[in-house]
């Protein structure tokens, strides 16, 4: 599927480069790399080479977005993991919200990772669940993000394509029967208060996957776009700590 409208300024995928240890980071549904940028940045700071993927029909155009499916999204996303593979990175993967989604669907398919981190992962959408059904309009009105911090932009879409949130529905039911493949390291972070997917969806993540070392992180001041919220820099100092975690256990095997 071919963009035709040229991408928002600031919506940009982009690369950070730093030490062998790569991080794929992924942003939600209708947002796009500039909802994680600043955690990238962070990630980056403490050494870390990181890739944020613009999803292909993000920060450009609602109508390019509604032409995508699952598949391209999930396509850019591997296509940052081959960025990276390219360059020889150790690589762990991380996503918010679809983000998280799309990180679980690759952990469960592809080898060779060295952990995931997720973040507000989406498996359930109950305000949107309507939708599934006939009749239903082109397009919904997007309320403002679900952030708690006053005083924050992110680059999105005013409105989103249902046929959009019908292709993002389909990935959230498949995923949860691929969970238990995951077997590789993993961190798990929830916001305590979550307006759009339910805090449980990670719960269930958690206790579904296979991993032998996981944990989980409630974040207590942060709604679902957490990677721009107050607990940004527990999401930098967590994440950071769990890769060097598993760096350091397997040095020392």
């Amino acid at each position: 599927m071919r963009e035709e409208y040229a991408v928002m300024p600031g919506a940009e995928s982009f690369y950070l480069e730093g030490n062998d240890i790569g991080i794929v980071l992924s942003h939600g549904f209708i947002g796009t790399p500039q909802s994680v940028r600043d955690v990238a940045e962070g990630l980056n700071a403490r050494g870390f080479s990181v890739i944020a993927p613009r999803l292909k029909g993000h920060g450009t155009h609602p109508e390019d977005m509604e032409r995508c499916t699952y598949e391209d999204w999930y396509e850019s996303y591997s296509r940052a993991y081959r960025f990276l593979k390219k360059r020889n990175k150790r690589i762990f993967l991380m996503g918010q919200s679809m983000g998280g989604t799309l990180t679980l669907k690759f952990a469960s398919e592809h080898r060779g990772i060295e952990g995931i981190i997720t973040i507000n992962a989406a498996l359930t959408l109950p305000s949107l669940e309507y939708l599934q059904n006939d009749p239903a309009p082109r397009f919904i009105e997007e309320g403002a993000p679900d952030i708690k911090k006053e005083n924050v932009q992110e680059i999105t879409y005013e409105e989103a394509p249902v046929q959009s949130i019908r292709e993002l529905q389909k990935l959230m039911k498949k995923v949860p029967a691929l969970l238990h493949r995951i077997q590789v390291p993993a961190l798990c972070i929830k916001s305590a208060v979550d307006h759009v997917v339910p805090p449980e969806n990670t719960s269930f993540i958690y206790q579904s996957i296979s991993s032998k070392q996981k944990q989980i992180i409630t974040l207590p001041n942060s709604y679902h776009v957490a990677t721009m919220d107050h607990d940004q820099h527990t999401i930098v100092n967590a994440a950071a700590e769990f890769v060097l975690d598993q760096i350091r256990s397997k040095a020392a095997v």
